[in-house]
């Protein structure tokens, strides 16, 4: 048999082999947090970090608020434009209706892509009222 030699390594989620003389850590602070719901837990920052006041509970996911704070100030929302809200910047409600005869008059003569069809039926209604 031949000699096989081993190549030893480490795995991958193993231990880091770096030591931690000479690092100086930053200084920390535990902040505490409670949701509605009574959860009470802490979180670890750095002293110079800028604190939130409000932080996802890690227990049931709803909003909790800093320990000995007030809930900050709910910052005005700007209503969502809608595809109407869009349409009417660029188009009066006279053009609009406009357009949509013109449409409409397409459709039913079947001179629209894929909406023959569509014309058929109408002149058969036609025929038989």
């Amino acid at each position: 048999m031949s000699e096989r030699s081993t190549l030893r390594g480490s795995r991958l989620g193993a231990r880091s082999y770096e030591d931690e003389r000479g690092v100086e850590f930053a200084e920390r602070q535990v902040i505490s947090y409670g949701c509605a719901l009574g959860h009470r837990f802490e979180v670890t920052f750095s002293t110079e970090a800028e604190i939130p006041a409000l932080w996802d509970c890690p227990r049931c996911g709803s909003e909790a608020l800093r320990q000995a704070s007030d809930r900050p100030d709910d910052k005005p929302l700007k209503p969502a434009r809608t595809h109407w809200d869009m349409l009417l910047e660029r188009r009066s409600i006279d053009e609009l209706e406009a357009l949509l005869d013109e449409r409409l008059e397409l459709l039913r003569a079947g001179l629209l892509p894929g909406t023959a069809h569509l014309a058929a039926q109408t002149r058969e209604r036609k025929r038989s009222a």
